[in-house]
């Protein structure tokens, strides 16, 4: 009886050894949170005010190409070092600066640490000038971090509550993902115009397809981009009086950029529109698409009429449903 006790306690310390000797790798953190771009920057009170706090400001957060108002990429919440603890470290963004003759000059960038989902990046250096060095050496990319982050948390939030009942994915052979708020306003053929209703106005979403070559791949695109866009604003964008129609504001310098959307070559361009003979304008964000197994370009585009209030975010919502696509 006593042999049979010892034996089973044996097993029992052994199972017990055996599990005691596999790691956690899950750790578990808190979710986290924050509005969408807002970004929480840890670093003392004197940096902050000074030439350090001037620097991640003048870089990090700099103004939103496009948009009629100065607005920065990200709202920013500066808290010192001390009283980054407990509920301030669950920031979904995190900025952290340290200055210390100890540290390395060094750009780190952390998931999850403190919370999930969580980005941190951590700018280390022994001087001012060091840590300023490293904002705007890695500003593109300290940005893009962020922002993609932020584009993951607006989809999630998204998928909360999605418009199902539409011909999208039948018609244009793409599945993407936008709130049940939104409604279709207007449907031709391959052409779709989506709109949600504001308090000050409406956000809009336009999709359509184009043959493949009808954007050329140098200089010459932009001009390609802005005549197409008018064109078919005037054709199915009609403005508040008969004759007027959504075109682009030539008053504005448009930027233009390659990316990367569902793995396809990408166009994208940002400027301001207008309404031909109406007081009426706003920003927007287009994406050419070239789909050439489909032998066609899609085009995709975000447009904002919001008058007397910030449209970062409104921009922003628009620019995270796009890039929710998925090409059959």
């Amino acid at each position: 009886m006593i042999a049979h006790k010892t034996k089973t306690l044996f097993i029992l310390c052994c199972i017990a050894l055996t599990a005691c000797g596999e790691p956690n790798t899950e750790r578990l953190v808190p979710a986290s949170s924050g509005r969408i771009n807002h970004l929480s920057v840890i670093l003392d009170n004197d940096l902050w005010e000074g030439r350090i706090g001037k620097a991640i400001r003048d870089s990090i957060g700099e103004a939103v190409y496009g948009l009629p108002q100065d607005e920065p990429s990200f709202s920013m919440k500066q808290l010192p070092t001390n009283v980054f603890t407990g509920f301030a470290r669950n920031s979904r963004a995190v900025l952290k600066i340290e200055k210390d003759k100890t540290k390395e000059t060094a750009i780190k960038i952390y998931d999850n640490p403190y919370a999930k989902p969580q980005k941190m990046i951590v700018i280390s250096g022994k001087t001012n000038k060091d840590i300023i060095t490293q904002l705007y050496a890695n500003k593109l990319k300290i940005i893009s971090t962020f922002k993609n982050q932020e584009v993951i948390e607006r989809q999630r939030r998204t998928k909360k509550s999605l418009h199902k009942q539409n011909n999208i994915e039948a018609k244009l052979g793409i599945r993407i993902e936008f709130p049940s708020a939104y409604r279709i306003a207007k449907e031709e053929d391959t052409f779709f115009w989506i709109r949600r209703d504001i308090e000050t106005g409406t956000l809009n979403l336009v999709l359509y397809e184009m043959p493949l070559h009808s954007i050329s791949k140098g200089d010459e695109a932009i001009n390609n981009i802005i005549a197409m866009r008018d064109s078919i604003s005037k054709l199915h964008i009609p403005g508040p009086s008969e004759g007027d129609y959504m075109l682009t504001d030539d008053n504005y310098w448009p930027f233009i950029g390659n990316t990367i959307l569902d793995n396809k070559p990408t166009i994208e361009t940002k400027s301001t529109w207008i309404v031909k003979n109406a007081f009426m304008s706003g920003p927007f964000i287009n994406y050419v698409i070239e789909d050439a197994p489909n032998n066609r370009l899609l085009v995709l585009e975000g447009f904002v009429f919001a008058p007397s209030v910030l449209k970062r975010d409104f921009v922003f919502e628009l620019e995270s449903i796009i890039k929710s696509i998925q090409i059959n």
